[in-house]
Order: structure tokens, then C-alpha cells, then sequence
């Protein structure tokens, strides 16, 4: 099979496209035929040497977790119905043509959604979805979602808003603040204006944000800690700053509020499904649109996670294969 793998730890130059034998399902597993692998900014982390603590890894490796296509090979224990079915899976090594993965952890994708659009919210829609849930977003809060113009913040932004809440969203120059806006922010906010705590606070109201939804971590996750309001939900999730937000829990203990972090968003199996379900239906029924910023041939993963860590892109970053 067709696969890019991690040489070493380094720049983008470390992913390498190989040839590598093509898996075999075992019993209870399913082959899918890869159509679009998706990416998120984690794995560009890991290829660096950043996070090893959380995640271990050792080269040479192929990374990449979630995938979609179809399935086209059973194994033992399998049910003939799965042939030929469009759908999703997370797996270890998703920068490949073909993967396995558990029957039991596969999920289908509708009709009426397209691979590359499922791709894009196998990891995304299944966390911004568990978000809104751990957080209990409604009507009555007032959001603010650092790194809102990512693959998960644009659909924080929509979930959020769906759900009937204000939000206030950080994103970065004029075109991303433009999405954010269109995708039903009611303010948008660029963080790299010195002044944006102010902007935010103005925006949320005396009190503050009744959640906190941090994507980016770093200083200015720790600058949005004194914008929440006290007995706020505030999940710090993100580290693409190179560090999670460095919150003082004696500082949100003392107003009440409770915090999120990493270990919060990992689900149980049947959790990422149900999950993963609910973001394709939504984005079945054009209620939610994963955002998609460009897709690249698999063979280009290291020109992908180049634009990644650029952020000059909007939404995600999907590779074709």
C-alpha cells in the first residue's frame, strides 16, 4: 500500500511517501480503502518531538489517526453487510491507501454526506460535539472559543450558536474573522490587536463568559481565564501554541469555575461513536459545515502539515489519496 511515514523527528521534510505491505483484516476487522485521511495539528506536534509524554511515538512511523472510505476486504466474524459500506474509522496510521479497524469501531457514513466531508469531522466533530456536551452549552451562556477559524473552533462557533448561546470568537486576520462571522459569531476578535481582552470583555458583558472554550493554549489561553465569569466551564483542550494554557486552579477554584482539560475529551468507544454519528447527521442535514481549507495528495503530507503550522489556512486540512 501506498503509505507516508515519519523518518525522524523534524520539519515537515521528515514525511517520507513508502510502499508498505498491505494490511490484512483479522478476525472482527474490516479493510477500508482510504479516500481521505484527515490531519489535525497534534500530528504536526508529534512529527516535531513535541508531546512524547502523551503520546509515544517512534520513527519510523505512518501518522495519522482518522480515515474514510470504503470497505473493501472482511474479516473472520465480520458480517457481509459491511461490504462495500462508506465509512469513517480512527485508527493508527491513517496516511496510508488502506487501513483496519474493528468492525465495532467503524462507523457508517449517511448518503447524503461526502467522504471528504466526513473525513474533515472524524476527529473534529466528534470533539467540538463531546465539547458541547461536557460544557452543557445552552441559550443562557455567553461563549468565548479561542482558535475559532480551526477545524474544531469554526464548528464550536456553529454548535454554539445552534445551541442558542452569544459568542465571541478570537481568530486571526481579516478573512478568517469574516468566516467566523458568517458562520453565526456575534463578535469576532483578532487576538493579535494587544487590546483583545478588553474587545472580549466588552463583548461578553460585565460578568464575563459563562464558558471558555480554549483551542490554542499558551498565553493567551491564560489571558482568557480573568474573561470568565465566576462558576464558569472553562476546558482548555488545545496546545497548538506549543503548551496547554497554564491555569491557576486555586485562582478558578476560588470563583467557582471548573476546568477542562486534554483528559476531558477522550471518549469512551461507544462515546466516539455516538459522537461521531451525531456530527454526520448534523452535517447530513446542512446544519453543520465542516469547514475545509485545502486538500493535499497524500504523497504531499509534508506541503499539508507545512500549511498547518503556517496557519494561513482557513478551517481544515484533509489529504486525498
Amino acid at each position: 500500500m501506498r503509505a507516508v511515514q515519519v523518518t525522524r523527528f523534524g520539519g515537515p521534510e521528515v514525511l517520507v511517501p513508502a510502499e508498505l505491505p498491505d494490511p490484512v483484516p483479522a478476525s472482527g476487522e474490516v479493510l477500508i480503502e482510504v479516500t481521505h485521511a484527515d490531519t489535525i495539528f497534534l500530528e504536526t506536534q508529534l512529527r516535531s518531538g513535541w508531546g512524547l509524554e502523551y503520546f509515544p511515538v517512534e520513527p519510523p512511523y505512518v501518522p495519522g489517526g482518522g480515515v474514510a472510505g470504503t470497505v473493501t476486504a472482511l474479516g473472520p466474524e465480520v458480517p457481509r453487510s459491511w461490504l462495500g459500506r462508506r465509512v469513517t474509522a480512527l485508527v493508527n496510521g491513517g496516511y496510508a491507501s488502506l487501513a483496519t479497524a474493528p468492525v465495532t469501531t467503524v462507523t457508517p457514513v449517511p448518503d447524503d454526506l461526502d467522504l471528504l466531508s466526513a473525513a474533515a469531522l472524524v476527529h473534529d466533530g466528534v470533539t467540538a460535539a463531546g465539547l458541547m456536551e461536557l460544557t452543557a452549552i445552552s441559550a443562557d451562556d455567553r461563549v468565548l472559543i479561542l482558535g475559532a477559524s480551526g477545524g474544531m473552533g469554526t464548528l464550536l462557533v456553529q454548535l454554539a450558536r445552534a445551541a442558542g448561546a452569544s459568542v465571541v470568537a478570537l481568530a486571526r486576520g481579516v478573512a478568517k474573522l469574516d468566516l467566523v462571522r458568517r458562520l453565526g459569531a456575534d463578535t469576532a476578535i483578532d487576538p493579535t490587536n494587544p487590546d483583545w481582552p478588553a474587545l472580549a470583555r466588552r463583548a461578553l458583558g460585565p460578568d464575563g463568559a459563562t464558558v471558555v472554550l480554549d483551542g490554542v493554549g499558551g498565553e493567551l489561553g491564560a489571558k482568557a481565564l480573568p474573561l470568565a465569569a465566576d462558576n464558569a466551564r472553562f476546558s482548555a483542550h488545545g496546545a497548538p501554541t506549543g503548551g496547554f494554557a497554564a491555569l491557576d486552579p486555586r485562582d478558578a477554584d476560588a470563583r467557582g469555575i471548573k476546568l477542562f482539560g486534554i483528559g476531558d475529551v477522550r471518549f469512551s468507544p461507544a462515546d466516539l461513536l455516538r459522537l461521531t454519528a451525531h456530527a454526520f447527521a448534523e452535517a447530513a442535514a446542512v446544519r453543520l459545515e465542516p469547514v475545509i481549507g485545502e486538500v493535499f495528495l497524500l504523497e504531499a503530507a509534508g506541503e499539508a502539515h507545512a500549511a498547518i503550522e503556517g496557519r494561513g489556512l482557513v478551517g481544515k486540512v484533509v489529504l486525498k489519496t
